[in-house]
C-alpha cells in the first residue's frame, strides 16, 4: 500500500472500539450536509475525525457493518461537500459503505439502533430519507439507479448531478459494466466513483497520480483541452495525433483507456483518505459535461488498526459488550471453572463445508463454484485444500450458474454455494442453462428464510416458491444438521438439477454423522402420531420449521411430520395423512404463495380431497430487519403464533378445503 494511504499523520487512529460516546462538538452541529458546504478543509478533517469516531462507537453499540464505512469516511465527507445533496442524487451500491452516509443526513443518533427490529435499515432506504435516493442491499445496481435518474433530469431540462458510489468488487458483476456502456453511448451528465479498496486496478496512487488527477479534473485543463481540440480540428491529421498523445499519457499512470472507451472522462487513481484532494478533485469535477468516471484508492477499515489488519474479519461486528472483549465484538465471558464447556452447536454453513471436503476427497469431479461467498458459505478449507477446484467468479451469480452447466456439460460434478437472495439473479440461467437440459447440478443454498438484521433485501423468502415450479428440480429442506448433510449426498447423487436451502446460522445440535450415505428423496419422516381425542390434526413441516412444529404437535396431541422433500412431496405420507386427519396444517419458512403449502394444496385437489387445508409461512408483504426470532413472531410462525393460527381454524373449521391462511 502507498505510503500516502498508510502514513497520514493528520488522522486520528483507533486501537480500539469506544464503549463511551466520544466527544464530537463539530459533528453534532451537522443536522444536514449544508453545512459542511461552508467548512475550510482544516473543519472538514476534524468532521472526518468525528465521523470515524462516532461511526465505531454506533456500530459497537447496535452491531453491523463497518469496515467499508470506514474506509469511506474522507470520500462520504467530499461528497457531501461537493455535491448539492439531496438535489445532486447520490446512490450507494450495496450499502456497507453508507454508514457514514446516514450519520451526516439527520440519523446520527438513530444509528445505536440500526439493524435492530423497528430501528434504521442496514442499506441505504428511499422510505428513510430523502438522503437515500435509491434503496440497495444487492450488489452493481448503483451505476444503472443513477445513469436513470441523470436521463430523468435531462428529459426535464433540470440541472442536477446524478452520482454513483461503487467498490471494486462490485464493479466485477456484468451489470455494472452495461450500464457503464450505456452511459457512454447516451453521454450522460453522470459520475461514477470508484471506491477501489482491494482490486489490483492500477498500483500508481502517490503525489505524482494525485498531481495528475488534479490537473486533468482542473477547469483549465478541460477547457484548454476542449479549446485546443477545436483549433486542431483545422488541421489535418493533427486532432487524432493530440487524441493518441492524451490517451498513451494518460495511459502511463492510470487504468484511463477502458473507462474512457467506454465513453468516459476517467480522472485517477486518487489517495481516497486524503480529503483536500478528494474535495478539489469533486468540485473541479462536479460541473464537467458528459460520462465522469473518479478512480479513488482506500483502504477498508481505515483509522481502526484491527480491521485495517484483518479486513475480511472486521467487514462487520457483533454488538459490543462493555468490560469485554472486542475483537468481533462476540468473545465470551470467562467460563467459571466448575462450569463444564457448553457443546458447540455447528452452523448450517459449516456443515456444508465440510460436507463440501469430504464429498471431494471421495469424488474427483466434484467442483466448488461461488459468487463471492468464499467465507459466508464456508468453502475456506475447500478453498485450501482443493485450489484447482475451487472457482471464486466475483459478484457475477449469472456467470456462476452457467459456469456450472458448462462443467456439468462434460461430466464434472459443479456444486455451487450461493446465498437464496443472490440465486435470485441467476434465476434464468438455472431455467435456460441448467433446467432444460436436464444437467447435473447441485446448489447448496444458503441463508433461506428470514435472516434477520440485513432486511428484506437479505431474506431468502421466495426461493421454494421460485424452485418448486422449475421441471425437473428437486428441492430439498432439512430439520437439523444430520439431515442437511444427507440431503447434500442426495442432491449430489441426483443425476439432474437439485437444490438444499438450509437457514443461516445453527441448528438444533444432533449429532453428525460422518459418513456420506445419502438421504431418500421423497420420502417424509413420521415424527409423532396424533391421539384418538378431538379434532385430528397433522402438522407438515418443512425445513426449519420442525422445530416449532414439534411443540405445537405436543401442545395439541398432533401428528408430526417432517417432510424434507418439498419437490417431490412424499405423496403416500400425504394422501394417508389427509385421509386420516380433520386438517392439515403446513409450514414454512417461505412465502405462502406458490411455496411448499401450495405444492401440497395442487396435490389434494388433484385426488379430489376435500380435507381442510391452513397453510402457514410468510406473509405477501416484504419483511423488514430485526433479529429472526423477533421476525418469526411477527409473522405467527413460533409456536404460540402456529398453535393460535391452528386454534382459530378449529374454532370455525369448514367442511370444505380451504386455501391457506397468512398470519
Amino acid at each position: 500500500m502507498p505510503a500516502s494511504l498508510t502514513d497520514r499523520a493528520f488522522m486520528k487512529l483507533f486501537d480500539d472500539i469506544p464503549v463511551e460516546r466520544p466527544a464530537t462538538p463539530l459533528l453534532d452541529t451537522l443536522e444536514t450536509p449544508a453545512a459542511l458546504r461552508a467548512m475550510d478543509d482544516a473543519q472538514l478533517a476534524q468532521v472526518a475525525d468525528e465521523l470515524r469516531a462516532y461511526l465505531l462507537y454506533s456500530v459497537g453499540v447496535s452491531g453491523g457493518h463497518f469496515g467499508a464505512g470506514l474506509g469511506v469516511v474522507e470520500l462520504t465527507v467530499a461528497l457531501h461537500h461537493a455535491l448539492e445533496t439531496p438535489h445532486d442524487r447520490l446512490v450507494w451500491d450495496v450499502g456497507h459503505q453508507a454508514y457514514p452516509h446516514k450519520i451526516l443526513t439527520g440519523r446520527r443518533e438513530a444509528m445505536t439502533g440500526i439493524r435492530q427490529y423497528g430501528g434504521l435499515a442496514a442499506f441505504p432506504r428511499r422510505a428513510e430519507s430523502e438522503y437515500d435516493t435509491f434503496g440497495v442491499g444487492h450488489s452493481s445496481t448503483s451505476i444503472s439507479a443513477a445513469l436513470g435518474m441523470a436521463l430523468a433530469a435531462r428529459t426535464r431540462g433540470e440541472k442536477r448531478r446524478a452520482c454513483a458510489v461503487i467498490g471494486d468488487g462490485a464493479l466485477t458483476a456484468g451489470m455494472a459494466f452495461e450500464a457503464l456502456a450505456h452511459a457512454g453511448h447516451v453521454d450522460a451528465n453522470l459520475l461514477v466513483v470508484l471506491n477501489d479498496n482491494e482490486m489490483s486496478i492500477s498500483e500508481n496512487v502517490g503525489g505524482i497520480a494525485s498531481y495528475l488527477a488534479r490537473i486533468l479534473a482542473s477547469k483549465p485543463y478541460t477547457s484548454m483541452r476542449e479549446g485546443g481540440k477545436k483549433v486542431l480540428s483545422h488541421l489535418p491529421g493533427a486532432l487524432e495525433l493530440a487524441r493518441r498523445t492524451e490517451e498513451h499519457m494518460k495511459g502511463m499512470v492510470s487504468p484511463a483507456t477502458l473507462f474512457e472507451e467506454m465513453g468516459f472522462n476517467y480522472i485517477g487513481p486518487i489517495d481516497g483518505h486524503d480529503l483536500a484532494t478528494l474535495t478539489q478533485t469533486l468540485r473541479n469535477m462536479r460541473d464537467l459535461e458528459g460520462p465522469q468516471f473518479l478512480h479513488v484508492k482506500t483502504r477498508k477499515g481505515r483509522g481502526f488498526l484491527p480491521a485495517e489488519a484483518d479486513p475480511i474479519g472486521y467487514h462487520a461486528i457483533t454488538k459490543l459488550e462493555k468490560n469485554e472483549p472486542e475483537k468481533n465484538g462476540n468473545t465470551p465471558p470467562p467460563l467459571k471453572p466448575s462450569a463444564p464447556p457448553p457443546k458447540k452447536k455447528q452452523k448450517y454453513c459449516n456443515v456444508f463445508g465440510d460436507w463440501l471436503c469430504d464429498m471431494a476427497a471421495a469424488d474427483e469431479r466434484l467442483i466448488g463454484v461461488t459468487p463471492a461467498m468464499r467465507e459466508g458459505s464456508d468453502l475456506i478449507r475447500f478453498s485450501q485444500e482443493y485450489p484447482e477446484r475451487y472457482y471464486d467468479v466475483a459478484i457475477a451469480e449469472q456467470h456462476a450458474v452457467t459456469l456450472a452447466a458448462g462443467l456439468a456439460c462434460e461430466a464434472m460434478k459443479p456444486v455451487v454455494a450461493i446465498y437464496s437472495t443472490f440465486l435470485q439473479r441467476g434465476y434464468d440461467q438455472l431455467i435456460h442453462d441448467v433446467a432444460v437440459q436436464e444437467l447435473d447440478v447441485t446448489f447448496a443454498i444458503d441463508r433461506a428464510g428470514l435472516v434477520g438484521e440485513d432486511g428484506p433485501t437479505h431474506h431468502g423468502a421466495l426461493d421454494l416458491s421460485y424452485l418448486r415450479c422449475v421441471p425437473g428440480m428437486v428441492v430439498l429442506a432439512p430439520a437439523d444438521e444430520a439431515e442437511c448433510r444427507a440431503m447434500l449426498s442426495a442432491a449430489y447423487h441426483h443425476p439432474g438439477p437439485a437444490a438444499v436451502r438450509y437457514p443461516r446460522g445453527t441448528g438444533p445440535g444432533v449429532e453428525m454423522p460422518e459418513h456420506l450415505e445419502p438421504l431418500p428423496i421423497g420420502e417424509a419422516q413420521l415424527r409423532r402420531r396424533a391421539g384418538s381425542g378431538g379434532p385430528k390434526v397433522a402438522l407438515l413441516a418443512f425445513g426449519s420449521l420442525n422445530g416449532p412444529a414439534a411443540e405445537v404437535a405436543e401442545r395439541l396431541d398432533a401428528t408430526h411430520l417432517n417432510m424434507r422433500s418439498v419437490k417431490p412431496l412424499d405423496r403416500e405420507a400425504v394422501l394417508a395423512a389427509a385421509a386420516n386427519h380433520d386438517l392439515l396444517v403446513t409450514l414454512e419458512e417461505n412465502v405462502v404463495a406458490g411455496g411448499a403449502g401450495s405444492g401440497v394444496g395442487e396435490l389434494l385437489a388433484a385426488d379430489g380431497l376435500g380435507v381442510a387445508l391452513l397453510q402457514l409461512g410468510l406473509p405477501d408483504t416484504f419483511v423488514e430487519h430485526g433479529k429472526p426470532a423477533e421476525l418469526l413472531t411477527e409473522c405467527g410462525l413460533d409456536a404460540e403464533g402456529i398453535e393460535a393460527a391452528i386454534r382459530r381454524r378449529l374454532g370455525n373449521a369448514p367442511a370444505a378445503t380451504e386455501q391457506g391462511e397468512t398470519p
